[in-house]
């Protein structure tokens, strides 16, 4: 008897431990609502670099993808981290934007701090 509940907590272990490195994974994983604000800041990004190219900075194509870049910027900004995957993949990709000196406006600060704060 002593021998088969060793095992059974052998066993017991051996799935608690791989249930906290799955879950410790996943965790680390960027949630998808996190990679789509990304993908989509990307996108308008993209939008925003062509309408300066084609149209320059005189005219409506630009000033409506400049607004879009910006409101996919402050979405990534206020997106509130609960994972250290989304943590990580926030920073670095906005520590990014900020090297290219494009995370400038009070809007940016405010939404990143109000991101931080937890509701309960």
């Amino acid at each position: 008897m002593l021998f088969r509940s060793g095992t059974a907590a052998v066993a017991l272990t051996v799935s608690a431990t791989s249930l906290a490195a799955e879950a410790s994974r996943l965790e680390a994983d960027p949630s998808n609502a996190l990679r789509a604000l990304i993908d989509g800041h990307k996108t308008a990004y993209a939008a925003f670099l062509k309408a300066v190219l084609e149209t320059g900075a005189d005219s409506g194509d630009y000033d409506e993808a400049s607004r879009e870049e910006e409101r996919a910027l402050i979405s990534i900004c206020a997106f509130p981290v609960a994972t250290q995957g989304d943590r990580f993949d926030k920073a670095t990709y906005l520590l990014e934007i900020e090297a290219r000196g494009e995370l400038d406006l009070p809007e940016h600060m405010q939404a990143l701090l109000h991101s931080t704060m937890w509701t309960v």
